[in-house]
C-alpha cells in the first residue's frame, strides 16, 4: 500500500486493506465471474486496492434487490425516511477527514478542496433533502366542467433508479443522486466510475450501518460495458440519472428506449467567461482562475473559454498568467499542494495530447504548454497547468471539452461580439459574466444560452439552488426543489360522488 505525505487515518487504512465486493441488499458478494478492478492512487500510480468488477448478472441481482426493497422503503413514514437522511448527513460530517482522505486518494484532488467542498456539501445535501421527505404533497382539484367528482393527485416515487456517476466529484455526485431520489421514496442501484469507486462504497456501507433497510441502495462497481450498459438498458429500472460525457449520455439515451425509462442527463460543457473592462479586474482574475483550474480543471462547468474586452486584455492575461505560474503540483494529501494529479494515466495522456494539439495549431502558451518533467512527480498522473492565447475558433482546444487544467483567453470589442463568442458552442451548461454595469448584466444574461450564469463570481453552488444545462449539456436539474421532480410521478384520482 502507498505511503502518503500525511499519515492515513486508521479507518482509511483498514478500508484500503479490505476486499471490496459489490453491495447488493445486505450482502457484499464478489462479482459473479470473480473479476476485479485495480484502483490506483493518481498521485503516484500505486495500487490502492481492488474492487469487484460487476457483470450483467450482478446488475440483475442489484436491480432485484432494489425492487424488493421498494415497498419496505415506502412502508416507512416520510418522517422516518427524513430521520435516516438527516442522520446520514450528520455521520458524513463527523467523518469529514475520513471521506476527504478517501476522495483524495481515489481522485487526486487536494484535501483542501475535498474538505472545503465535496464532503461538507454532500453532508448538507442529505440534510436538505431530509426536509423535503415530509413535504411531498398532491393537490385537490375541482373539474372545470363541473360535476359531482372529488379529484386529487398523488405524487409517487418513480420506482427503481439507476444512478451512473463520474470520477471528478465521486462522493458529491453520489449525494446529488441519492438525496432527492431517496427523499422521494425511490430505491437505487449506484454505479460509480471504475476509476473512483471508494467513497461511494464507503458511503453506502455507512448507510447500512446507521439503519437504512438493505436493498434501498445497492452498489455495482465496474466499467461501462460490464455494469453501466446493462444498468442503462435494464427493463426493470424505471429511471436513469447520469452525469458524464456526451457520448456516453447518447448511448444511455439509446439504451433507455426498451422500456421508455425516464432520464436525467447532466452532460459536458465548454463554458465561457466574459470579462468587460468595467469589471473589477483583480476580482475577475481570481474568479476566472478558480473557474478554470479548480479540481485540476476536471469540472464540467470549467470556465475555460475566456473572452476579455480589448482595453483590459493585457492586464487580465498578465494577472491570470501569474496565478497559473504559481500553482504548486503535488500529492493531494500534502497541505502545501495547490493542484493534484488528474484522475488516471488515460486522462493524463488525453489532456497532454490536447495541449500539444493547441501548440501545434499555433496557440501561444503564456504558461505551460508542455508536459510535467519534475522527477518527484514522474510516477503520478500530473498535467502542466497551461494558459493559451491566440486561440482560433476552429482549434480543437476551443471546440472540445478538455477536462484538465487548460484555459484559453480571447478578445472582444463589443457586447454583441462577446455574446456571439459565448454562444459559439453546442454546449450550454454554465457561464460567467464580469461587469460593474447592472444594465449590461440584465441585457446580457438573457442572451447567454446556458443553464447557469454567474455574475461577478463563478462556481457558486447551494443545495437549495437548482443547477443544470441547456442544449447538448443535457436536461433535468440537480439540487433544489426541482431536483425532486424527475424522481416523482403524478397519479390523478377521480371519485364519482354522484352515483
Amino acid at each position: 500500500m502507498p505511503t502518503a505525505t500525511v499519515a492515513l487515518l486508521p479507518e482509511v487504512a483498514r478500508f484500503l486493506d479490505t476486499d471490496h465486493g459489490l453491495i447488493i441488499g445486505a450482502d457484499r458478494p464478489p462479482a459473479s465471474d470473480g473479476g476485479l478492478i485495480d484502483v490506483f492512487d493518481p498521485a503516484n500510480g500505486r495500487l490502492l486496492t481492488r474492487v469487484a468488477s460487476a457483470t450483467a448478472s450482478d446488475v440483475d441481482a442489484a436491480v432485484a434487490a432494489a425492487r424488493a426493497a421498494l415497498p419496505v422503503w415506502n412502508a416507512l413514514s416520510p418522517a422516518d425516511r427524513a430521520d435516516l437522511l438527516w442522520r446520514l448527513g450528520d455521520e458524513i460530517a463527523k467523518r469529514a477527514e475520513e471521506f476527504g482522505q478517501l476522495e483524495t486518494l481515489d481522485n487526486g484532488k487536494p484535501t483542501s478542496e475535498s474538505g472545503v467542498l465535496d464532503v461538507p456539501l454532500c453532508a448538507s445535501l442529505f440534510k436538505y433533502y431530509a426536509g423535503w421527505a415530509t413535504k411531498i404533497e398532491g393537490e385537490s382539484m375541482t373539474p372545470s366542467g363541473g360535476g359531482a367528482f372529488h379529484v386529487f393527485t398523488r405524487r409517487e416515487p418513480v420506482g427503481v433508479v439507476g444512478a451512473i456517476i463520474p470520477w471528478n466529484f465521486p462522493l458529491l455526485m453520489a449525494g446529488y443522486k441519492l438525496g432527492p431520489a431517496l427523499a422521494a421514496g425511490n430505491t437505487m442501484v449506484l454505479k460509480p466510475a471504475e476509476q473512483t469507486p471508494l467513497s461511494a462504497l464507503r458511503l453506502v456501507e455507512l448507510m447500512l450501518e446507521i439503519g437504512f433497510p438493505p436493498g434501498v441502495v445497492n452498489v455495482v462497481t465496474g466499467d461501462g460495458p460490464g455494469a453501466g450498459a446493462p444498468l442503462a438498458a435494464h427493463l426493470d429500472v424505471d429511471k436513469i440519472t447520469f452525469t458524464g460525457e456526451n457520448a456516453t449520455g447518447q448511448k444511455i439515451l439509446e439504451a433507455s428506449k426498451g422500456n421508455m425509462k425516464r432520464l436525467s442527463l447532466e452532460l459536458g460543457g465548454k463554458s465561457p467567461s466574459l470579462i468587460f473592462a468595467d469589471a473589477d479586474i483583480d476580482k475577475a482574475i481570481a474568479g476566472t482562475f478558480g473557474a478554470i483550474y479548480f479540481n485540476q480543471g476536471q469540472c464540467c462547468i470549467a470556465g475555460a473559454r475566456v473572452f476579455v474586452e480589448r482595453t483590459a486584455y493585457d492586464r487580465f492575461v498578465d494577472g491570470l498568467g501569474a496565478k497559473v505560474a504559481g500553482i504548486r503540483l503535488g500529492n493531494g494529501l500534502d497541505p502545501e499542494t495547490t493542484m493534484g494529479p488528474v484522475v488516471s494515466a488515460e486522462q493524463q495522456a488525453r489532456v497532454d495530447g490536447l495541449i500539444a494539439s493547441g501548440v501545434a495549431a499555433g496557440a501561444r502558451a503564456v504558461v505551460g504548454g508542455g508536459t510535467v518533467s519534475a522527477p518527484e512527480l514522474a510516477d503520478g498522473y500530473f498535467v502542466q497547468p497551461t494558459l493559451f492565447t491566440d486561440v482560433a475558433a476552429d482549434m480543437e482546444i476551443m471546440r472540445r471539452e478538455i477536462f484538465g487544467p487548460v484555459g484559453m483567453v480571447g478578445v472582444f470589442d463589443t457586447e454583441d461580439e462577446a455574446i456571439e463568442l459565448a454562444n459559439a458552442t453546442p454546449f450550454g451548461l454554465a457561464s460567467g459574466l464580469w461587469t460593474s454595469d447592472v444594465t449590461r448584466t440584465h441585457r446580457v444574461v438573457p442572451q447567454i444560452h446556458a443553464g447557469v450564469v454567474w455574475v461577478n463570481t463563478y462556481g457558486m453552488f447551494d443545495v437549495a439552488i437548482p443547477y443544470g444545462g441547456f442544449k447538448a449539456s443535457g436536461y433535468g436539474k440537480e439540487l433544489g426543489r426541482e431536483a425532486l421532480d424527475p424522481y416523482l410521478q403524478t397519479k390523478t384520482v377521480w371519485i364519482d360522488l354522484g352515483g
